[in-house]
């Protein structure tokens, strides 16, 4: 896209294409974390972070070359900003992956669906963008469907549950970040840095942690890194696309994957509340996009009306 290539980007006006982005990049991450957990259940969190990190850089690193060079691609005008928002994604990632190690794949994700209220406050208070009564509503609705078709409970831990919070806060704050970030920055530069950080971070304890691999394992870290950089780009697409709170409710689109993961890769099937609660959250979410596009409708019916004849 000619947007992104060279010079200062700017943010676009494209909802629906910022929306279908999130969507596929949403779609991924369950299925990268379905992976992870996988994996965790042999290797300590200090090793699946690194060679996630690993595998999902170098597809990345590649695709600097399709995009003008890594110069082109890795130069910034703003390193403080990313410095600030490599540590946020350092301990969210890190909170995240401890919890995948204690928790189940399902009561995460189900506290990770508070980050919709993260998002709409952030993104009103860092990028004072106006958050409609519609968009909160659906939030509201999103919300309902997720407690209906989850119900929490006491089956949660309570340290996992704590460290999840904290990382869906820090995980809204990072995708504001990233949303600031690229007004200027490239999106494979957004997606890449975490990851150098990553390695360079995890490396040092590796001496005490690491475990011997087979080939096989090697070929799951490999999938993980290509599906979640593909996840990253996408997002870090999309955020350039629509706005934050825009986005916010599409968060609720990963719970289908969540449900296709355990019943394809745990045998577990969906009872009868947690189809209604998937009823729920399809609505909002088309609700989200009807709304999204009236607006944008509307928008260019003004913009029309204003050019003189």
């Amino acid at each position: 896209m000619s947007s992104v290539v060279g010079g200062d980007r700017k943010l676009q006006n494209r909802a629906v294409m910022g929306v279908l982005l999130m969507i596929i990049g949403l779609a991924l991450y369950p299925l990268s974390d379905a992976f992870v957990k996988h994996l965790m259940g042999t290797y300590s969190v200090q090793q699946t972070t690194f060679l996630r990190a690993i595998t999902r850089l170098a597809p990345l690193l590649i695709a600097t070359y399709f995009q003008g060079g890594p110069r082109a691609v890795l130069g910034t005008k703003h390193p403080k900003k990313h410095f600030f928002r490599l540590g946020v994604n350092l301990i969210y990632t890190y909170a995240f992956m401890y919890a995948f190690s204690v928790g189940s794949l399902t009561t995460i994700y189900t506290l990770s669906y508070t980050s919709p209220f993260f998002m709409i406050l952030l993104s009103a208070l860092m990028l004072k963008e106006p958050v409609s009564k519609e968009k909160w509503m659906a939030v509201a609705v999103g919300m309902m469907g997720v407690a209906i078709a989850m119900r929490p409970g006491s089956s949660v831990f309570e340290i996992a549950a704590i460290i999840v919070l904290v990382g869906t806060f820090l995980g809204a704050l990072n995708k504001i970040l990233m949303r600031r970030l690229a007004e200027t920055e490239h999106s494979l530069a957004i997606a890449i840095y975490p990851n150098i950080l990553m390695i360079l971070v995890t490396f040092p304890f590796l001496i005490m942690t690491w475990k011997a691999m087979p080939w096989t394992h090697w070929g799951l870290f490999a999938i993980v890194g290509s599906i979640t950089a593909m996840g990253q780009y996408c997002i870090a697409q999309a955020l350039r696309f629509a706005q934050a709170s825009t986005l916010a409710p599409i968060d609720y689109s990963s719970f289908f994957w969540v449900v296709a993961l355990d019943f394809i890769w745990w045998h577990k099937s969906p009872d009868a509340f947690t189809i209604i609660g998937a009823s729920i959250i399809v609505g909002s979410n088309l609700y989200i996009l009807y709304r999204t596009r009236r607006e944008e409708a509307l928008k260019k019916k003004a913009a029309a009306a204003a050019v003189p004849n």
